[in-house]
């Protein structure tokens, strides 16, 4: 990996903790009733048990994690399901262009179907070689190490492609649509 610096996006700082924040409680979860769909412009509509998701091949992924409130964590190590595996089985339509994410809570973001199939984009299940905790978005949460972390939905429920984009709950609220750090887009 590059050296440190050049890694932190403009106006970030580096922390070793990983603060929590999120929109509402943190939902309880139930491994026996939770399950993972995946709906929309695809040929293979999808749904999931946590035991089937949990049996979908692995895959483990370092990358830099950075809020739009200013704070980076760097080497972050993600344990769970390529995003591109689960476009695979579902087989998105040639018209989808977009993947809405929708969280418990209704907690939804959206992104470009493009920027999803980029190799270090997963749904996690696992942070640093243990289970990823709930206040962290266990059990699955969507990882965009290019976007604000506010694009990295916690509790991923379901995916569902689209033609258009659907602005998500922060981006309703004025947060850049596109999030990306680099450029510092963290307000429409």
């Amino acid at each position: 990996m590059a050296d440190e610096k050049s890694r932190i996006p403009p106006h970030q700082a580096v922390t070793p903790k990983f603060p929590v924040l999120h929109v509402g409680p943190v939902p309880r979860f139930d491994p026996k009733t939770w399950d993972f769909v995946v709906e929309g412009l695809v040929e293979n509509p999808l749904r999931l048990t946590y035991g089937e998701f949990m049996k979908l091949p692995k895959t483990v992924s370092t990358s830099d994690f950075h809020c739009v409130t200013g704070w980076s964590r760097l080497n972050n190590k993600w344990e769970g399901v390529a995003f591109k595996t689960i476009a695979d089985l579902a087989k998105p339509l040639s018209k989808a262009k977009f993947v809405t994410i929708v969280a418990e809570g209704n907690y939804t973001t959206s992104l470009p179907l493009e920027d999803l199939l980029d190799e270090d984009v997963l749904l996690a299940y696992g942070f640093n070689d243990n289970a990823l905790q709930p206040e962290h978005g266990g059990p699955l949460r969507l990882v965009v190490p290019k976007k604000y972390a506010y694009k990295s939905a916690k509790w991923v429920r379901k995916l569902r492609f689209t033609e258009e984009q659907e602005l998500g709950f922060w981006e309703q609220r004025g947060y850049s649509n596109t999030a990306d750090p680099w450029k510092e887009e963290r307000y429409a």
